[in-house]
């Protein structure tokens, strides 16, 4: 039972230390780039809304540490994060 616990936490663990949302590569995205290009840098979003044209990404949790990224037109156009380190 303890090894299993140990295992999980480290599974953890090792699953934080690779979240590519940091604000190092935060700063990396540029207006202009494509999803694909943002996916590259801080992977896929955790949720997309499509509306009249625009849409709109959040990384991480929205209550929490995020980025939002609006879309228009394949292009990042408008960025915000909260608590990136």
């Amino acid at each position: 039972m303890l090894l299993h616990r140990w295992i999980l936490i480290l599974s953890l663990l090792l699953l934080t230390g690779c979240s590519k949302l940091t604000k190092e590569n935060y700063q990396q995205l540029k207006a202009g780039m494509s999803y694909e290009d943002v996916t590259a840098i801080i992977g896929k979003a955790t949720r997309c809304e499509d509306s009249l044209g625009t849409n709109r990404c959040v990384w991480g949790d929205e209550n929490g540490t995020h980025v939002k990224i609006n879309f228009i037109s394949d292009s990042a156009l408008l960025f915000s994060q909260k608590g990136l380190q």
